[in-house]
């Protein structure tokens, strides 16, 4: 049976003494060797008092012991055993933070920072936790979509996802304070609203921002803030992380980088600005070869370009690919781009009033 979350088991307040500082102690990280010497008592006491206090609070094993003793308020992250009660920082109040101090980059290998300092976010496992809930910014991810999300049909032999948690929130911590960026409540676990700045939300809120500029007249501040969101993306998505949330992702953030590529560059086409969408038109090309939309735009960019000849390749090239790698023909789309283009159909291709 799995450990569980703390979530409804007794208070700690019905352990005796010696109880109550041995899981001080285990939450603290400490081993009964090192509780032993703390304390001093003999380490078979450490062991017999551990094993009553998870009869008396209901736990599993070691790992929900700790995971009690930080969700009770009786250790605080980072800051070792509390003496006297804390006043912690009101959710509300770290949701208004105007910058928050803690970076999370989800949009390339997965990195964190706070106040410029890179963070250590753990093994590999840890990190998809941590790379599942800032996805999910501003939702409660539970428990069981965590295990499903990073271990997917091989779960682990015991509930791992509190201590994952537990020391991912002594790291991710909001300011100074014991307040961490993720809070845990009896339906799962959520990043703090306002507490970490993901650069998937900004990725996000710089496209609508832009499509809002082009709405209103102002197609060049519209490619500009889609230059910016695309900046973002830096380096191999979620490098190496395991599971199936993972490998979904990775591929919805590669359609989505390209989705804002394709506006972007359609944008610039508008402004007559041909070298430069050709340039970036041809380095995703090349990163996605089986992407016909792409190699249309492309067609498209280099024939507005007066590049007719190189627009026909761009053709040849594509049906070859599809041919070799997928035996399939161009679609459709493919072929009447192709076929307006020795037409010369600019009102088909959409170029009638733009600059050659």
């Amino acid at each position: 049976m799995p450990t569980t979350a703390t979530t409804n088991r007794p208070s700690a307040a019905v352990l005796g003494q010696h109880e109550h500082e041995v899981l001080h102690a285990v939450g603290c990280g400490l081993r009964d060797d090192e509780i032993a010497a703390t304390l001093a008592i003999p380490e078979d006491a450490v062991a017999g008092h551990l094993a009553r206090i998870l009869v008396k609070l209901g736990l599993r094993d070691r790992a929900a012991a700790i995971v009690h003793a930080f969700d009770c308020g009786l250790v605080a992250p980072g800051c070792g055993p509390r003496t006297q009660a804390v006043s912690p920082v009101p959710r509300s109040a770290a949701g208004r933070a105007a910058t928050p101090r803690v970076r999370i980059s989800v949009l390339g290998p997965l990195r964190a920072w706070q106040d410029g300092r890179p963070l250590d976010l753990g093994h590999l496992r840890q990190q998809a936790v941590l790379a599942a809930l800032a996805l999910r910014a501003g939702r409660t991810v539970s428990q069981q979509e965590l295990l499903d999300g990073v271990w997917g049909s091989e779960p682990p032999v015991t509930n791992v996802v509190p201590v994952h948690i537990y020391r991912l929130r002594k790291t991710l911590r909001i300011g100074d304070s014991p307040d961490s960026v993720i809070e845990h409540d009896r339906c799962g676990y959520r990043l703090v609203s306002g507490a970490a700045e993901v650069d998937l939300a900004r990725m996000e809120s710089l496209v609508t921002d832009a499509g809002t500029a082009h709405r209103t007249g102002e197609p060049a501040e519209a490619v500009r803030l889609c230059s910016q969101a695309l900046e973002l993306f830096r380096g191999e998505l979620l490098a190496g992380l395991p599971g199936p949330l993972a490998e979904l992702e990775r591929l919805r953030l590669a359609e989505r980088r390209i989705t804002v590529a394709q506006r972007k560059v359609e944008w610039q086409l508008g402004l007559g600005r041909c070298s430069e969408a050709i340039a970036e038109l041809i380095a995703l090309s090349t990163e996605h070869p089986l992407n016909e939309p792409l190699a249309a735009l492309l067609m498209r960019a280099l024939y507005r370009g007066g590049r007719q000849a190189d627009a026909l390749a761009v053709f040849d090239r594509a049906r070859r690919r599809l041919a070799d790698d997928l035996g399939v023909p161009p679609s459709r789309m493919l072929r009447r781009t192709c076929q307006m283009i020795l037409r010369g159909d600019e009102a088909g291709l959409g170029l009638t009033g733009a600059t050659r």
